[in-house]
């Protein structure tokens, strides 16, 4: 008799349980991370931030570097006669002019004029390489990848150099220009005629003049850096050496942790944490970083909560910016 009963009674409540329970799969609130995701919130904070590239290089002798023009415009060049020595002064090898006003292009004191880059009356930018050069001497030369040059072209003021096994760190003068330079020319000098042979003799010094040497025109150069240390460091040629360049520096930047944004350079996105536990991706643009933080320019006051990992963006949505849609049928 008990047992009759008591089996009523728990249909009855098995029924019950079902009618309470939710059918089909668990609802969640888009905005909130799914129950048991391991979150971690951080703050932005403000520090002086510096990055810096290093670079392998060796110690060369006599080698070769870019002198470029000034401002746009065209370029002029100079008959730049062979050294009869090392140059103690400048040497001017070309005039850019603009709006007619003359822009003097010159190969610095210890180097001499290696070839054109241009043809005479070219019209030229500003900062082109239009005239190479030839460092007289030791100097440090570090070859740079197409990544690292856009980070160092403007960021040559602060270089520092370690040789191995040897002097250093020790600053480092850049000489000239990191781009790739092509094969230089030197023209030939014009030929003789009757009339001017009589007026080189009658300007002629009685004791009798050494011929002019041939000069070697320079040879084509990829992506580099030149640089010279100072007098007193004792350089051995072939020697293995590390460049390091400050490519920028921000005093008191508002920063977070890498792993707290989605992109790595101009915009990029966060995930600012609500009172009430959602997240609201937010746009900043981003500026210097050293790997470990990253410098937010704008769209931060930093009282912020950020989210640890940061948003998670389809990869067309991070690719959206670099690809341009079709337009038309």
């Amino acid at each position: 008799m008990r047992k009759i009963v008591l089996a009523p009674l728990c249909a009855l409540v098995t029924v019950a349980v079902a009618a309470c329970s939710p059918s089909g799969p668990e609802q969640t609130n888009p905005e909130l991370a799914p129950r048991g995701t391991p979150m971690t919130k951080v703050k932005p904070s403000k520090q002086d931030l510096t990055t810096k590239i290093s670079i392998s290089g060796k110690v060369e002798m006599n080698p070769t570097f870019g002198l470029v023009a000034p401002v746009a415009g065209e370029v002029r060049y100079f008959d730049v006669a062979a050294p009869n020595g090392t140059p103690t002064k400048p040497i001017r090898v070309a005039t850019v002019w603009k709006n007619q006003t003359p822009n003097y292009v010159e190969a610095p004191a210890g180097s001499t004029f290696s070839g054109r880059l241009v043809d005479d009356k070219a019209t030229v930018t500003a900062g082109m390489p239009i005239a190479s050069a030839k460092h007289v001497g030791y100097a440090i030369v570090g070859d740079i990848d197409g990544q690292q040059a856009y980070k160092i072209n403007g960021a040559l003021t602060d270089v520092v150099v370690q040789i191995k096994n040897g002097p250093g760190p020790f600053p480092c003068t850049v000489l000239g220009t990191i781009a790739a330079l092509p094969q230089g020319t030197i023209p030939e000098k014009p030929p003789v005629t009757p009339d001017t042979k009589d007026e080189k003799k009658d300007q002629q010094p009685q004791q009798q003049q050494p011929k002019d040497q041939p000069q070697q025109p320079s040879s084509s150069t990829g992506l580099r850096i030149v640089c010279t240390a100072p007098a007193d460091v004792q350089m051995i040629n072939g020697a293995t050496a590390s460049i390091e360049v400050t490519t920028g520096k921000s005093a008191q930047a508002l920063v977070v942790p890498v792993e707290a944004v989605a992109g790595q350079q101009g915009k990029g996105k966060v995930d600012v944490i609500q009172p009430d536990g959602s997240r609201r991706t937010t746009d900043v643009v981003l500026g210097l970083t050293d790997g470990k933080v990253i410098e937010v320019k704008s769209g931060l006051t930093g009282d912020e909560e950020l989210a640890v990992p940061g948003p998670n963006l389809p990869e067309g949505q991070q690719q959206g910016d670099q690809q341009q849609k079709p337009t038309g049928p």
